[in-house]
């Protein structure tokens, strides 16, 4: 992780906007509304975000709602990209109600998130909510958060939303626990219908057209797409089909980074991996299989199969391209796409979505694409400073894992966006299904993504019975599907798109070993050579994959030439294979 960009450079620009700044700064009593109409608690605006303000008080989670000038409203910013929200989003205003408090979330746009995390440490002035992303090691090391640990005992859905023995993974050296993990808590019993990580995807219709194939290396995954792309040149709308493309820009550039760990299958710890008789970390980067990977790439690229810009677009391109419709496959997270899926979905484009396949090298290997969920400890959300009501900030998380509001985060309003049977059982209908499949819809109604990274479980409900999730609910998942959708799983056998991946086997005590190479900082020789493989997997990797046949040899020997003498591999290793034997209780 960077600490810090050019320290310099960031001032300068501080020095340069400030000024732009000073004419929008508010009255710290105007409202620009909690949903409610109520009294905010944010002061001045720095940067497009409040930066808090003094509690009004009133909140209760027990049926009662609060009068609307007790609403407190508190800033978040998050440093990923997302969707805003308007302030009168209907569940957004139930939950104001109930709770006294909404969070106005404010996304990334057009910087990095250690750009982002950069500017604010050098400014001082943080929003009352942020998740840094990989910026995370910066804020705690600046000591930009507050110490959740010194307040929650007042708190017990927060104090009891992990184990004693999972919190202890998220301490700090200085026995402090700065943030919170939102992701991989299951409550309950897992009930994920759906992959939602790393994978080469194909989309639905090319499986059908095929008469359901089983594909199994990568090999067979581009003459599938070579087969339909030769005859369907076009889309039904008219438009030119593309084989291939992913996601490379920036720290999003998974199709480039580690592939090679899962094809030879391995699970995804990302930074290397762990052999399990020895538990001794090795580089995936230097094993002879990865030149095969790029190698098949780089002949894909040859061929015409990938996109002729999908090493030089941007993020926001590459979704772009993806909603379209006309990109027969990819090699991505599906968090890191799902908004090109959901836009798919709502232009009726439900076979232009898409499913991952189970590849590996030599396709006989189980592959371990799918992992059960874990705790990632690398980062989660913080309060801030800069906030100056932290226990009405707590407050409201506590108050958002309460099982009335997480009821009203992950399914809405009982009668508006779902019923419940006699037997308790949450289900929709028609009409509420197509409603949660129309994102217009849905950004104005819901707050599953604006609220999505507050903490919160996965699995199923407090009652027992219902999953947190409305389509992996047992009852709802199949009829949620489209008909094409229905077609694809029958074809297969299968029952849910889980099915299309290996899931029988569990996690390794080390797993996942991204969540402590993600909390390194370039203070230490391994954390400079954690920047060092970075660096160069992003200046060498794009060229050998789009090289001309003829010059993919000489570029990978370049490329492991300058690896060898530019990375201290040892002091990478080394710490890995220590940090995994203490994940096993081996030290």
């Amino acid at each position: 992780m960077k600490r810090f960009r050019a320290l310099f450079a960031v001032i300068l620009v501080i020095a340069m906007v400030s000024s732009l700044f000073i004419a929008c700064k508010r009255d710290p009593k105007e409202t620009d509304g909690p949903t409610t109409g109520g009294e905010t608690t944010g002061g001045e605006t720095t940067g497009g975000e409040t930066t808090g303000g003094e509690t009004t008080g009133g909140e209760t989670t027990g049926g009662e709602t609060v009068a609307p000038e007790d609403i407190k409203q508190f800033s978040m910013f998050l440093a990923v990209p997302g969707t805003e929200v308007p302030d009168n989003n209907r569940v957004m205003q139930k939950i104001a109600e109930k709770t006294g408090a909404w969070a106005k979330v404010s996304w990334l746009t057009g910087q990095t998130a250690d750009e982002r995390i950069g500017v604010m440490i050098a400014g001082g002035d943080y929003p009352d909510f942020i998740d840094g992303s990989t910026g995370t090691p910066a804020l705690v090391e600046a000591g930009a958060l507050i110490a959740i640990d010194e307040h929650w005992d007042k708190y017990p859905n927060i104090k009891n939303y992990l184990s004693e023995a999972d919190w202890n993974k998220v301490r700090k050296d200085d026995g402090h626990i700065y943030y919170i993990p939102q992701f991989g808590i299951i409550q309950g019993k897992d009930m994920a219908t759906t992959h939602w990580d790393m994978g080469f995807w194909i989309q639905k219709d090319v499986l059908i057209w095929a008469n359901y194939p089983d594909i199994r290396t990568l090999e067979q995954y581009f003459d599938l797409i070579s087969d339909y792309l030769a005859a369907h040149p076009e889309t039904d709308d008219g438009q030119a089909t593309v084989g291939f493309t992913m996601s490379t820009e920036d720290w999003r550039y998974f199709g480039i980074e580690n592939p090679p760990l899962f094809l030879l299958g391995y699970p995804n710890d990302g930074a290397c991996i762990i052999n399990p008789d020895t538990v001794t970390a090795e580089d995936y980067n230097t094993h002879p299989m990865a030149k095969e990977y790029y190698k098949i790439m780089n002949d894909a690229f040859n061929r015409n199969l990938v996109h002729p810009e999908t090493y030089t677009m941007s993020y926001d391109q590459y979704i772009s391209l993806l909603s379209t419709g006309r990109v027969l496959g990819t090699s991505d997270q599906m968090w890191n796409f799902n908004t090109a899926n959901e836009a798919l979905v709502s232009q009726g484009k439900v076979g232009k979505t898409y499913v991952p396949l189970p590849l590996t090298f030599d396709g006989t290997t189980p592959d371990k694409w799918h992992s059960p969920s874990a705790l990632d400890v690398s980062n989660g959300l913080g309060i801030s400073i800069s906030c100056k009501d932290v226990d009405g900030a707590l407050k409201f998380i506590d108050d958002l894992l309460s099982p009335e509001i997480m009821v009203l985060r992950k399914w809405g309003e009982e009668g508006v966006d779902y019923m419940v049977g006699d037997d308790g059982v949450f289900y929709r209908t028609p009409e509420q299904r197509a409603n949660a499949d129309n994102q217009d819809w849905v950004t104005q109604n819901l707050v599953t993504g604006a609220y999505a990274y507050f903490p919160s479980f996965e699995g199923l409900l407090a009652d027992g019975i219902n999953a947190t999730d409305p389509k992996a609910q047992p009852n709802e998942f199949y009829e949620t599907l489209y008909d094409v959708e229905k077609q694809l799983l029958d074809g297969y056998g299968y029952k849910t798109f889980l099915d299309f991946l290996n899931t029988d086997h569990l996690n390794e005590p080390w797993y996942p070993m991204w969540s402590y190479t993600n909390t390194w900082t370039n203070d230490t020789d391994y954390g400079l050579a954690r920047n060092k493989i970075t660096e160069l997997k992003h200046k060498y990797l794009p060229q050998i994959m789009m090289c001309p046949s003829s010059e993919f040899d000489a570029r990978w020997d370049e490329y492991q030439e300058v690896y060898r003498n530019e990375v201290d591999i040892d002091a990478y290793l080394d710490e890995l294979t220590a940090e995994a034997r203490r994940r096993a209780g081996m030290e």
